[in-house]
């Protein structure tokens, strides 16, 4: 006979270690936070090992907590796999977390590619730009602009990326007179913490970037928007760019590209596991190159 807890405390449990949380866990079962605590206290009760450790506002896994919430998430997982192969189910959903600009500007417009080549895997997309969500199990993949290793989480490389300087039709000719690199020293430059103007300027072989004289945008597509506008000169990624490009709303006024870090899709390497995560990183990767 196995030893096994009662499904429903597990369920709790689950939640709320992956959540960080007795009431985002009550949230997302719709229980009351209450009924949340009870099944967890009679999990500790039964396991005869303390959990959580409570604070008036917090709650935080102990050391016994933390193993045994990977060992239940691994078996939840494997259990949802089987059950799918087993029930022969017809779909899948696959919770994907994407920075808001790549999500919109690169990812939106692949989904209709992605629905005929996978027509039995349903999307639920979200917008963050930390990878918690991921890292929380609340969504099966992220897709993130970095360079790894992020811990816990394993990476599958989609595409390399560029630097590229954009501006408007108007700030190009009359605003700046941006002619050559050089004219970037008296222009304004719109920057992006992850986006390093300094590799831009050696590549272009003008030394180092003036001191910061522009806004600071921790958003890709407020800075492209800005840029748009006619507010300054923007460093941008060459892919998230080209809507831009391509409608002449932006133009690229010296053809130099930098080298950069790289677009990776990021998930746990038991999601990893799932045929239908693979699906989606395969089909990612296709559409990135």
């Amino acid at each position: 006979m196995r030893r096994l807890p009662p499904l429903p405390a597990l369920i709790a449990f689950e939640a709320a270690g992956r959540l960080g949380s007795f009431l985002r866990a009550a949230e997302e079962l719709h229980l009351t936070p209450s009924a949340i605590s009870h099944r967890i206290k009679a999990l500790e009760a039964w396991l005869e090992t303390s959990l959580f450790v409570r604070r008036p506002r917090s709650v935080t896994l102990t050391d016994e907590g933390r193993r045994y919430l990977d060992a239940v998430r691994h078996a939840f997982d494997r259990i949802d796999t089987a059950t799918r192969e087993l029930g022969n189910l017809s779909r899948a959903t696959l919770r994907i977390s994407v920075a808001p600009a790549l999500g919109a500007k690169w990812l939106a417009p692949q989904l209709p590619r992605f629905r005929a080549a996978q027509p039995g895997i349903d999307l639920q997309l979200s917008t963050a730009t930390s990878l918690e969500p991921v890292s929380r199990g609340e969504a099966d993949v992220g897709i993130r602009y970095g360079r790894p290793p992020w811990p816990g989480l394993t990476a599958r490389k989609l595409r390399e990326e560029a630097l590229v300087v954009v501006c408007s039709p108007d700030y190009r000719c009359r605003g700046a007179a941006l002619a050559t690199p050089e004219d970037l020293r008296h222009a304004t430059l719109l920057r992006h913490p992850l986006l390093d103007w300094t590799r831009w300027f050696i590549a272009a072989g003008v030394g180092d970037p003036p001191a910061a004289s522009g806004p600071l945008f921790d958003d890709a597509m407020m800075l492209l928007e800005a840029a748009a506008a006619g507010t300054g000169a923007a460093l941008i990624l060459g892919s998230l760019a080209l809507p831009y490009l391509a409608a002449g709303t932006l133009v690229e006024p010296f053809g130099i590209r930098a080298s950069d870090m790289a677009y990776y899709a990021i998930a746990s390497r038991d999601n990893l596991e799932r045929p239908e995560v693979r699906a989606l990183v395969r089909w990612l990767q296709a559409q990135a190159r």
